[in-house]
């Protein structure tokens, strides 16, 4: 027995796009020549998307079609006509970077055709760094763009994205007057060690004039208090001698 030569068709990947001419048709679908050494297969159900009764109605025998590969075997080749996305939900995850065209535009974001089952949405916040008001501020309908996967919820079948995320950031301007008020009068001043000395030197003059104010304070203080008690003494030695002299004039002398 002959094993069919699939050397060349190991290089076919999925979704690869051929040409090929209807060999057979059957009630399960058609045999299709691609120009490989093995055949390639079409089933009913990848003939077109929209249900049919018969492979006839869509192709016949002797026509050439347009296909891709779905799946290569050992002695076949599943094809389709209905042309595969770009991009299957299990091949979508968050950080991937991906091209497409604005399909819509709504108030709160962009709608994007990335060649997925369905558009990815850039809100307003991710279309640009600042502030957008409306998204037809950035883009519309029929642009390129290049946008950053967000995220991906494969169940509700939403796709996030962010064309702001592969842009640079905008630094925000700072005007030189603030860099003035910065290091101005009202900036702390930075102490260095002559400073620190400076003060010292102050508080230490200081606090010699300020003992030297003690001293002289409580030396006039002293002075003040000596003076007063000795003006007391000579008072009470003068009331005595006159009380003294009196007393000796009114009392009766002998002889």
């Amino acid at each position: 027995m002959t094993t069919p030569d699939i050397a060349s068709t190991t290089a076919l990947e999925p979704k690869t796009k051929l040409s090929g001419k209807v060999l057979k048709t059957t009630l399960a679908g058609a045999l299709v020549d691609v120009g490989q050494t093995i055949p390639g297969v079409i089933h009913i159900s990848q003939l077109s998307n929209e249900p049919i009764n018969k492979v006839e109605d869509v192709v016949k025998e002797g026509q050439t079609i347009d296909v891709w590969v779905r799946r290569v075997k050992r002695d076949r080749i599943e094809l389709t006509m209905i042309e595969p996305l770009a991009l299957e939900w299990k091949e979508i995850e968050p950080d991937m970077i991906v091209k497409g065209k604005v399909v819509r535009l709504e108030a709160y974001g962009a709608f994007v055709d990335i060649g997925a089952e369905r558009p990815g949405m850039v809100h307003v916040s991710e279309l640009a760094h600042g502030y957008v008001k409306t998204p037809n501020e950035i883009v519309k309908e029929g642009d390129e763009v290049e946008a950053k996967v967000l995220d991906v919820n494969r169940k509700k079948k939403q796709i996030k994205l962010s064309m702001k995320a592969l842009e640079p950031e905008i630094e925000e301007f700072k005007p030189a007057k603030k860099e003035i008020k910065k290091s101005g009068r009202h900036a702390p001043k930075k102490e260095t060690v002559e400073d620190t000395q400076q003060q010292e030197a102050k508080e230490a003059e200081l606090t010699v004039m300020q003992i030297a104010w003690q001293e002289a304070l409580n030396k006039a203080n002293e002075d003040r208090a000596y003076k007063v008690k000795r003006a007391k003494s000579n008072v009470s030695q003068e009331q005595e001698d006159l009380l003294e002299r009196t007393m000796k004039k009114r009392l009766p002398t002998g002889g």
